[in-house]
């Protein structure tokens, strides 16, 4: 009874997450066009009744434009964390399935992404790709696979030594199609809590390529760009403007956090225990 109770609380949980991430989004996309809309008759306003995070320097809607840009954000972090997921996915499958040559391939890849500092790697491919919305998505998919190949492979040298792995193989699978259709099933857990884990990095390096300039670009309602444009007026007092936007982003990321912990543990039961 006590480990169901846990499973319904969490369940519960994470459609409370799901439904305020989807609020969040639909919100995003309703104010899109307000989040553009200059009005200098209400400009540096703050926070009151008809406009709950103030307005910036151009009678621009905080409210709307927090939304717009967490909603891009959210946008942007499950896309490159699905794409992210998939190539770690396969590598790490084709590393530990394809002998000794491939797995050395591989792990020197790892070694050799890991090896370079994330923010400067990231930098470099979306200054090479033109910034952008392609330059920040291609950035960050390309340089957070890392950690779940590595995850990933070791999983499935553990799979490796199963004795119904040792028998597909000589019935005359190939190893590559071995894992593909016998150890994905025992991989669908960690698949799962490596893709929610990778929403929270790639919003914040989103954010934080496009706060240096290197993301999107300045004419995007995006969390970056509004806290990039914020840091001259705070000495003026206009605290608000960084405030609300970075504070949304904040909790976004949290939540997206606890969300992987909550998957986690519902795909452990034997953690609902302790």
């Amino acid at each position: 009874m006590k480990q169901w109770n846990g499973r319904k609380s969490m369940v519960c949980l994470l459609v409370l997450f799901i439904s305020l991430l989807a609020a969040v989004t639909i919100a995003g996309q309703l104010y899109k066009t307000e989040a553009l809309v200059t009005d200098f008759s209400r400009k540096n306003i703050p926070p009151c009744f008809s406009h709950p995070f103030g307005t910036d320097w151009m009678g621009r809607d905080m409210f709307a434009r927090t939304m717009t840009g967490l909603s891009m954000s959210i946008r942007i972090g499950l896309l490159t964390a699905a794409v992210s997921t998939t190539i770690a996915f396969f590598l790490g499958l084709f590393a530990a399935s394809m002998g000794k040559a491939a797995d050395g391939l591989v792990v020197g890849l790892i070694d050799l992404v890991m090896g370079i500092p994330h923010i400067l790697l990231l930098v470099l491919i979306s200054f090479a790709l033109g910034k952008g919305f392609k330059g920040v998505v291609v950035g960050i998919s390309l340089t957070h696979w890392t950690s779940l190949a590595r995850l990933i492979r070791g999983e499935v040298l553990q799979l490796k030594e199963s004795q119904y792995i040792k028998i597909a193989r000589k019935l005359g699978h190939g190893g590559f199609e071995t894992a593909l259709k016998h150890m994905t099933p025992h991989l669908i857990p960690q698949l799962l809590v490596g893709l929610v884990l990778l929403f929270p990095h790639a919003i914040l390096h989103e954010a934080s390529i496009t706060f240096l300039g290197f993301g999107l670009s300045s004419e995007q309602p995006a969390i970056g760009v509004i806290l990039s444009e914020s840091m001259k007026y705070l000495a003026m007092g206009k605290w608000w403007l960084a405030l609300f936007p970075g504070a949304f982003l904040v909790v976004v990321v949290l939540l997206f956090h606890l969300t992987g912990e909550m998957v986690g543990r519902l795909m452990d039961p034997g953690a609902l225990h302790q």
